[in-house]
């Protein structure tokens, strides 16, 4: 996958208001909303506001600010959900990149899992 960024992707269109989210926490940089199927009690998407494919892109092109902005919201989020370390017990923090990654909208997101124990990670490819 290359980054080469779609701006016609689900989560450039939320962040333009043309599809509506259930915004959990929003800042300069960055927005946190609920998935519309969620796979935990907690499942939030944080997304930079920024045209990010995947991290890797993002963590080589984005601003400081941007970085610093995204890396505080994931762990606001967390507390604000109850899954952090000082509030729960636990979360699952996903970012999928490109087809072996079996990412389904180029636009960098973490998933922020939690509430209920996750079980194994990954299952051992046979």
């Amino acid at each position: 996958m290359s980054y080469s960024y779609d701006d016609q992707n689900i989560f450039a269109k939320i962040l333009r208001g043309e599809i509506p989210n259930t915004t959990v926490l929003e800042t300069e940089h960055s927005l946190a909303f609920r998935d519309l199927y969620p796979q935990a009690p907690t499942h939030v998407l944080i997304i930079p506001k920024g045209p990010y494919v995947s991290y890797d892109h993002f963590a080589s092109a984005a601003s400081d600010a941007e970085i610093i902005d995204y890396t505080r919201t994931i762990g606001k989020v967390c507390e604000m959900e109850g899954v952090s370390l000082n509030a729960g017990d636990g979360y699952r923090l996903i970012s999928n990149a490109g087809a072996h990654g079996v990412q389904e909208v180029p636009h960098l997101h973490v998933h922020i899992l939690g509430a209920r124990h996750m079980g194994r990670m990954v299952a051992k490819a046979e």
